[in-house]
């Protein structure tokens, strides 16, 4: 089971970053991690240096990305952010958190939401 929510977590991740830069997004780093946590997928967005969360599903009964991000994942995302925004020096940026749900169904298929500013702290 473990290895099938890892694939299913990289296929979602690959697919969110091809959905992002057809949208516009500009890449700057995927999975960045540090001691603190990690970050899988940085972008610019406009004037915006964006955080994002991918949270890729299966099936019909689950719940939505948003959801499944509790406060201290949250938290674990900004303290993450902070030490690459101290790391890059990029103390002149805006700085905005999207979640990418991805959601696959029995037939293979996907259907991919952007949530833009999807949380602060």
């Amino acid at each position: 089971m473990k290895s099938f929510k890892k694939s299913l977590g990289y296929h979602g991740e690959s697919l969110a970053l091809d959905y992002i830069i057809q949208k516009g997004y500009e890449l700057i780093e995927t999975n960045f991690s540090c001691g603190i946590g990690e970050i899988d997928i940085i972008a610019k967005d406009g004037d915006y240096v964006c955080f994002i969360e991918v949270k890729s599903r299966y099936g019909d009964n689950v719940c939505t990305a948003l959801e499944s991000i509790t406060y201290r994942k949250m938290h674990k995302i900004y303290l993450t952010a902070e030490f690459y925004i101290q790391k890059k020096k990029l103390y002149k940026d805006t700085f905005r958190f999207d979640v990418i749900e991805v959601l696959f169904n029995h037939n293979n298929l996907h259907k991919i939401t952007l949530i833009k500013d999807a949380f602060r702290l």
